[in-house]
């Protein structure tokens, strides 16, 4: 054998990375280094993070002395070029992800309100009474700024002391009068058609005010914070600025959400029962054509065994979150869409691990049969079905499970089920609602599971 020159192996690795190698007859180990660097070379070029050439260029000059190190017999570890091209990669998913770890310490007072109502959930409740008073702030001012108002005589109230328009970050100072004495309220400001609003924090806390023992706000200072997103860069922008207080009156009850959540639970219970039942009418004569050791008696079967797998790797493939959209501007809205995309998914579920039973089941009942003169169908009726019935049962109960927890998430996109409320919760800052829809899932999954579970043990 030849013996390749270790100048020339170098000096073509420093052309082309992985080119050396190859020349000396390592075709894999260049071929996988050219490509490694020309991808993580793309990736920079993406981000635009040039700094991290300076990796590329290691990991280059490692592939010229490995190319060297070859050529004289002497292989070197493709450890230090692929931990070079590892850090650059997970620098730049770092960045890509937008990781915060400060933010995610210094924040930590956002998630404070999430986190105390979702373990209250809105579960039991007392009827609520409110009071609410508001002004209007105009930012920047304008040749007409808002009136400071007046105090309204046995009405909640707020004024303005110093001034009713601003800069954002300038301060104004308000005090009210006839609300409830010695209760808690919150400051919440509003956009002048009040569909859109915001609690007012200053210094990373949310902005509270307390009432004297004779229901007065006593002066308190606001910073005008940004307009809401419509109102940015059009010139003068009035927002309300609101004091909320709210008391809990008369004894406890069942509050309106929690029937809400049963409601939509069981139809979320239901909206998996019929996609499993769907499901189970298409996926078990499917397994049959999806079963190798039924269907390889000669080229036509083999090609209807082939396609029926094919399509069923292509059905599984796709989430069903993506199905649901699908099915939901197909359909529109509600747990019909649900119930097909489900039904779609778990088809090519359960046609898997169907097909799987049968191509697992003893050969000698169905050897027997056939030796008797049995056709194809009179084989499978005898001699399969009686194998597959204690898995297909199993693996239907374990799917139905697993239905349950999907269509959870399928309602996020309109597909019906407790989904839809808790991403609507969510959305309108409604926590202790929330809380109680996840409260709902995790116990309704929970019971399912074991049932399931003792089910699938007993059977099996």
């Amino acid at each position: 054998m030849e013996r390749k020159k270790p100048i020339l192996s170098s000096l073509l690795s420093l052309i082309v990375p992985g080119l050396g190698q190859m020349y000396v007859g390592q075709l894999a180990r260049g071929a996988v280094l050219l490509l490694a660097i020309a991808l993580t070379s793309l990736l920079i070029h993406w981000r635009e993070s040039n700094f991290l050439f300076i990796g590329i260029i290691l990991a280059w000059l490692w592939g010229v002395w490995d190319a060297y190190s070859l050529a004289r017999g002497r292989p070197m570890s493709l450890l230090p070029p692929f931990l070079i091209i590892g850090v650059i990669v997970y620098i730049i998913g770092w960045h890509v992800t937008d990781i915060n770890l400060v933010g995610l310490v210094t924040d930590v007072a956002d998630i404070k309100p999430l986190v105390s109502d979702l373990v209250q959930p809105a579960v039991l409740e007392r009827d609520i009474e409110t009071q609410e008073a508001e002004i209007i702030f105009e930012s920047p001012c304008s040749d007409s700024p808002p009136d400071k108002g007046t105090p309204l005589e046995d009405e909640p109230y707020l004024i303005i002391l110093d001034k009713t328009c601003g800069e954002v970050g300038e301060t104004f100072t308000i005090e009210g009068g006839n609300f409830w004495p010695s209760s808690r309220g919150q400051i919440w400001w509003l956009n002048m058609a009040g569909e859109m609003k915001r609690r007012i924090r200053q210094e990373g806390e949310y902005l509270n005010f307390e009432t004297d023992e004779e229901g007065r706000i006593l002066p308190l200072t606001i910073v005008a914070p940004v307009p809401f997103g419509e109102a940015r860069g059009k010139g003068p922008q009035r927002s309300r600025v609101q004091a909320l207080l709210k008391r809990e009156v008369g004894a406890l009850h069942l509050s309106r959400t929690f029937f809400l959540v049963v409601d939509k639970m069981m139809e979320t219970i239901f909206l998996a029962l019929m996609a499993t039942t769907v499901a189970i009418l298409f996926a078990v004569p499917v397994s049959f054509l999806a079963a190798r050791n039924l269907m390889g008696g000669n080229p036509i079967t083999m090609g209807v065994y082939y396609l029926t797998r094919t399509v069923l790797n292509i059905l599984r493939s796709i989430e069903p979150l993506i199905m649901a959209i699908v099915f939901v501007v197909w359909v529109g809205l509600g747990p019909f869409a649900g119930v097909l995309a489900l039904a779609v998914h778990s088809v090519a579920a359960l046609g898997k691990l169907y097909s799987e039973a049968v191509e697992s089941i003893d050969p000698g009942p169905i050897e027997a049969i056939t030796a008797t003169g049995a056709n194809r169908l009179q084989t499978i009726v005898y001699a399969v079905i009686p194998q597959i019935v204690p898995p297909y049962v199993a693996f239907t109960v374990y799917r139905w499970d697993v239905n349950v927890r999907m269509s959870t998430i399928i309602g996020f996109v309109g597909g019906g089920g407790i989904g839809y409320l808790l991403q609507q919760w969510i959305r309108l800052l409604m926590y202790e609602e929330a809380g109680a829809a996840v409260w709902a899932i995790a116990i309704v999954v929970w019971a399912l599971d074991y049932t399931s579970a003792v089910i699938r043990e007993r059977i099996v």
